[in-house]
């Protein structure tokens, strides 16, 4: 089944009315923010920057920090294991719930276990336990996503409130596991903030005892092989059959390359040029998590005016070109204000481009094979982040702070390319013109 043209760059996400109360009192919502909550808590500290600051701290060296982006290699390889998911069902609460319980209670324990490592001591056991905690992680993300499909059912508008929900629980947790671990490490040190972290895990939790499972494809009887053809190969041959596949799939997979180049080794910037964990925590975690929330609502407002081709396109020079504010970082040590600067504009920015290029993968999947084909556009999107960044560190020692920066804004270019092939190839359909009253 192929998608439609318009479906491949103009999605109706987000061109929704903004706020309608009857939407907003349905319950589903609010564990939708919840279940976002749930899938951005590990990410900072198992691959990100929590646990890259307690690296540095530990006295690493910038290339090995760099090759931390090994550590997530499963969020860029989760459609391998995304069909498991559809395939069997665990015998209590439901094959989606009953996944996340387990896999919810799992995270508990490998996250309060990294923090009782000791990296400075040997990063061996610390690193083995966050490659752990990444592919628990992954996984939640998979049976989640697949539950919203499910939960949220065919109307496009909850479909497209359901996201911003999560988005929004997954900004959260990013300021709570995040900013909030990195603060409390001054008063009960990092093994207590990982286990604060792990205990926030209980608000996934109580949202996978307190939902209700979606209604599910009609399970139709079929041998071992049919199952396997249904559930791994078909979502494939279905994408594949679409007019410019690889060139969609190259466009996915090379969006993030710059911002992956430049994220890597920040917190080794930062430090080096006199900021100290607090600022980060609160300028770069706090205020930048505002900036990017108010970037993905401006973001949802250009998607409505001029549709997600374009804005695909207008949003990925932004964010392309923000990354040249770390330039004026470059050198001047711990100057707050222009950390503010920096800070919100590469925030706002990235708001801006997730909004549009969430809402782009989303109109690439076809319904029938929802959990695998999300999972595939999904972990493409993490492909940069998750194997060529992890060479920044290296590349940051070798060119310098400046030389390095102006290169990630360059890698940005061919993804730019490719998007106006595309457009070009497979133009969006006429916008109708407004009629004023």
């Amino acid at each position: 089944m192929t998608l439609p043209r318009s479906r491949f760059l103009s999605a109706p996400l987000f061109r929704a009315p903004l706020f309608r109360a009857p939407l907003f009192r349905d319950r589903r919502f609010l564990l939708m923010l919840a279940l976002g909550f749930s899938a951005g808590l590990p990410l900072p500290l198992a691959a990100g920057q929590v646990l890259r600051q307690w690296f540095t701290e530990s006295g690493m060296s910038l290339s090995a920090i760099g090759l931390t982006a090994f550590i997530g290699l499963a969020y860029a390889n989760k459609f391998l294991w995304s069909p498991f998911f559809d395939a069997v069902r665990p015998p209590l609460l439901g094959r989606r719930r009953g996944w996340l319980i387990l896999l919810q209670g799992a995270l508990m324990a490998a996250i309060a276990g990294i923090g009782l490592t000791n990296p400075a001591g040997g990063a061996e056991l610390t690193v083995a336990l966050a490659v752990l905690v990444a592919f628990l992680s992954a996984s939640q993300d998979i049976v989640i996503d697949a539950w919203r499909i499910e939960m949220l059912g065919e109307d496009d508008e909850r479909q497209a409130y359901g996201l911003a929900a999560y988005v929004w629980g997954y900004r959260l947790a990013l300021l709570a596991s995040g900013a909030g671990t990195l603060l409390l490490v001054a008063h009960i040190g990092w093994s207590g903030a990982y286990l604060y972290a792990a205990a926030l895990m209980l608000v996934g939790v109580a949202a996978t005892l307190a939902g209700r499972e979606g209604v599910a494809p009609p399970v139709v009887p079929m041998d071992w092989g049919q199952r396997i053809r249904s559930t791994v190969i078909d979502p494939f041959v279905d994408f594949m059959g679409r007019r410019y596949w690889l060139a969609i799939l190259a466009f996915i997979a090379l969006f993030k390359l710059g911002e992956a180049l430049a994220s890597l080794p920040l917190t080794f910037f930062y430090r080096s040029e006199g900021f100290t964990r607090e600022d980060l925590a609160t300028v770069g975690t706090v205020f930048g998590l505002v900036a990017t929330l108010a970037g993905a609502l401006a973001g949802s407002w250009l998607i409505g005016r001029i549709g997600v081709g374009r804005a695909l396109i207008l949003t990925g020079v932004t964010q392309m070109l923000s990354n040249l504010m770390y330039l004026a970082l470059v050198g001047g040590g711990r100057d707050i204000p222009m950390l503010f600067a920096q800070v919100g504009i590469e925030n706002f920015t990235d708001g801006l481009a997730d909004a549009a290029f969430l809402t782009y993968l989303s109109g690439l999947v076809n319904r029938s094979f929802s959990a695998t084909q999300y999972a595939l556009l999904s972990s493409l999107a993490a492909v940069p982040l998750r194997s060529i960044g992890a060479s920044a560190g290296v590349l940051a020692q070798q060119l310098g702070w400046s030389q390095f920066f102006i290169l990630t804004t360059v890698a940005a270019l061919p993804a730019m390319a490719v998007m106006l092939f595309l457009l070009w190839r497979l133009p969006p359909p006429a916008r109708p013109k407004e009629v004023i009253a």
